[in-house]
């Protein structure tokens, strides 16, 4: 028989005590035989009554002012982290390859969960997380600017501390606003790319962008901002991706590309690498070739550097940014709410390769 929400929060005050007054939340959810989700929350509404306090993963019945218990940044004291990410492979291998070293430097252990685009299992994947003994989270859930985010009500609510990765609130009071945050300035990455091309002496440039993903929407928003502030005509975007979310025929987008040259348009930004390595052989079958005719930058740089010319590309600071959230998370945990809540952009670099170095014809 199911117990009531206020027996489980009398249990959990009596069990805190017979344990001496300070227990880790993933021992006292064994204890009880309570999922560890639930406890924490009931904690969180024990400490917000002000019957217990709780710091860094542990629940005690001192006084939040009481003398602050040891802070779990090293070793002897570090637990697991949560890593929830969208997908593994290309994009985000880096970002996981950065957290997972950052956290080996501090002797905190790493615990990995994927909630794939578009399946709505952020908040499973979290709580699984937690479950698994997560005394933080690093969350990239499934947010898109300009999109609904009402299922993300639950990124307001955690349990512990989390810092959004590549992720921020779409809104400046949406869910997950006063959460720490750590991203690649991937506008500013645009940027860079076309002022890279405004400098050659091209006069417009494509963007062709793969869907809504969070990073297709940043680039696209950048690309806007970017033409403007260069003084570039801000052109139609081509959708690399399809209904459904399936990939256009790229003979298609080949044919679209080569109709834009056609028109005067000579270099085009194309987001992803996968994508952009398929161009230069169908444009051939257009009569274009890479970089003679066509100036072709890719963005994610993740293969660029295998492609057929070598593709010139703006690469986001991946494994940096992985770092980085866990050095902030570990911050967060020793701090708890002494900590400004922290929105930390970092910027992409520009690879320059052969697939751009060709000023347009009629700037020769």
């Amino acid at each position: 028989m199911a117990i009531s929400g206020e027996e489980r929060r009398r249990r959990i005050v009596t069990a805190v005590g017979e344990l001496g007054g300070r227990v880790r939340l993933t021992e006292l959810a064994d204890r009880l035989g309570i999922p560890a989700v639930t406890v924490r929350r009931d904690v969180a509404a024990l400490a917000d009554a002000g019957q217990v306090s709780r710091s860094h993963g542990f629940v005690s019945l001192e006084r939040p002012d009481a003398a602050p218990s040891p802070v779990a940044t090293g070793p002897a004291g570090s637990g697991a982290l949560g890593l929830l990410v969208p997908s593994v492979g290309s994009y985000f291998d880096e970002v996981i390859a950065g957290a997972r070293a950052a956290a080996t430097a501090a002797g905190a252990r790493l615990v990995l969960g994927i909630a794939p685009y578009g399946a709505g299992g952020d908040r499973l994947q979290a709580e699984r997380l937690l479950e698994s003994g997560a005394e933080g989270l690093l969350l990239a859930p499934g947010l898109v600017p300009g999109r609904e985010a009402g299922d993300y009500a639950w990124l307001d609510t955690l349990p512990v501390p989390a810092v959004l990765v590549e992720r921020r609130s779409t809104t400046p009071d949406g869910p997950g606003s006063e959460l720490d945050a750590v991203v690649s300035d991937h506008r500013h990455g645009v940027l860079r790319a076309l002022r890279h091309l405004a400098g050659l002496g091209h006069g417009s440039v494509l963007l062709a962008a793969r869907g809504d993903s969070w990073t297709a929407a940043e680039v696209r928003a950048g690309y806007q901002e970017g033409t403007r502030l260069l003084g570039l005509p801000d052109l139609p975007a081509l959708d690399t991706l399809g209904p459904g979310g399936v990939p256009t025929d790229p003979e298609l987008l080949a044919a679209r590309i080569a109709e834009a040259v056609r028109g005067g348009t000579r270099a085009v930004l194309v987001h992803n690498d996968q994508d952009a390595l398929r161009l230069p052989p169908l444009l051939r079958a257009h009569g274009l070739t890479v970089p003679a005719d066509v100036a072709l930058v890719a963005y994610d740089d993740v293969f660029a550097a295998l492609a057929a010319p070598p593709l010139t590309a703006v690469a986001p600071p991946k494994r940096a940014v992985g770092g980085a959230a866990v050095d902030l998370l570990l911050r967060r945990l020793a701090a708890g709410g002494d900590l400004p809540v922290h929105r930390t952009a970092l910027l992409p670099a520009l690879h320059v390769r052969a697939s751009c170095g060709a000023a347009p014809a009629a700037a020769r």
